[in-house]
């Protein structure tokens, strides 16, 4: 079925074969992956099958062990079963494959493939997560999908680029950005040869009535302009801030410039219902030949040089609550838009609903979600809230507790 889907767009992407990218998701996000946790014996199966197709490429491996670069984390033994507590040491693994077009510079593009196995790091969105499969179709399959078909397309294009290329999947995003924070740390390519990076992470939902998503154009002054003079399909909402909640961060507090694609949340996010059936690989497929047309508008120009940026408060932020909102991330208009509301949270028990607009909290207005966020903090367990939001334009209220 999968392939009868890819077929209704495949003629339209000229670069980028969708039933190519549409296989790779399939087999990452399958059952047999059991949710790529880190660490496990599924997530190393999806570690061999991307070093399989960089392998079948002709990539150069850069790993320290062939394309696999492995290293040690310490770990809380609870995240990953519920029989041993303490701290653990265990290994994670990402996969990197290189282009050498014989160039001292280097475009980096990369994605996490690990996502929440069965349910035991706490990072799920389902009330009842233990036991069950966390796919991570769009979280993120869908990314990874995206740097091996970029690989693909790289490596037998028959064009020799004005800069190298470097492919990675890290492991141990879910946990903290482990994986890329580790290459980066020690990594087996000259940071200072890195021209810029490349994140994608979940790029599997577009839907054609909302804006694309791109983090970290503040990173260099180049970046805004050269994605419009390629842009021709998105409506596109840019982010200056280098950091984030994804791989890209690791890069950007090397000085390195990075963006991060992101088609948005949805009620699936970090749940089982995370399936392939949901993603819109046509759309995947779009921004894969974005992305390429963007590496080409920058291939014959210097080196980006390197900005810093805002930081997202998200990152500055321990928070003692939560709301149990996942807030859309897309919406450019006033206040904060729910994308989804978890069962048996505070913000359900209130009766806030997907769609909901949240424009007051108490006596604060909120305007985006960097209010939300720096209000949120001030709250802790057993506080009471007056919401104001919005709901079909009109404005209601309601009590929280958090």
């Amino acid at each position: 079925m999968a392939l009868l889907i890819s077929l209704s767009f495949s003629s339209q992407a000229q670069r980028i074969n969708g039933e190519l990218v549409m296989k790779h998701i399939s087999f990452l996000s399958s059952d047999e992956l059991g949710g790529r946790g880190t660490s496990t014996a599924e997530e190393i199966k999806a570690a061999a099958y991307i070093a399989r197709e960089f392998k079948g490429m002709e990539l150069q491996p850069k790993g320290t062990s062939a394309y696999y670069y492995d290293f040690d984390y310490t770990y809380n033994a609870k995240v990953h079963d519920t029989s041993t507590i303490g701290l653990k040491v265990k290994r994670g693994r990402n996969v990197l494959g290189y282009i050498d077009n014989g160039r001292k510079e280097t475009v980096v593009i990369g994605a996490h493939y690990d996502h929440l196995g069965y349910g035991y790091d706490h990072n799920s969105m389902d009330p009842n997560p233990i036991g069950k499969i966390h796919n991570g179709a769009d979280d993120n399959a869908s990314g990874v999908a995206g740097v091996i078909e970029l690989a693909r397309y790289f490596s037998s294009n028959g064009i020799t680029e004005n800069y190298n290329f470097l492919f990675m999947t890290f492991s141990g995003e879910e946990l903290g950005l482990i994986g890329s924070k580790k290459w980066c740390e020690n990594p087996t390519y000259p940071l200072s040869n890195i021209n810029y990076m490349i994140n994608l992470d979940m790029i599997g939902r577009y839907e054609a009535d909302k804006k694309l998503l791109i983090y970290g154009v503040g990173t260099s002054a180049e970046w805004i302009s050269n994605i419009e003079k390629v842009n021709k399909t998105f409506a596109i909402k840019y982010d200056s801030a280098g950091i984030g909640p994804s791989d890209q961060t690791s890069f950007y507090l090397k000085n390195i410039p990075a963006l991060h694609f992101f088609t948005g949340q949805h009620n699936d996010y970090h749940k089982p219902s995370d399936d392939i059936s949901k993603v819109n690989v046509a759309g995947e497929a779009k921004i894969l030949e974005l992305i390429i047309d963007l590496v080409y508008q920058l291939d014959n120009k210097p080196k980006l040089g390197f900005l810093k940026t805002r930081d997202a408060e998200s990152t500055k932020m321990s928070f003692k609550v939560t709301l149990g909102i996942m807030p859309d991330y897309i919406f450019d208009g006033k206040g904060l838009r729910l994308d989804g509301v978890s069962d048996n949270k505070p913000a359900a028990k209130a009766g806030l609903q997907a769609g909901d607009i949240i424009v007051q909290i108490n006596e604060t207005n909120i305007n985006d979600i960097q209010d939300y966020m720096k209000l949120l903090n001030t709250f802790k367990k057993g506080d009471n809230a007056t919401i104001i939001f919005l709901r079909e334009n009109e404005k209601l209220s309601t009590q929280v507790e958090f």
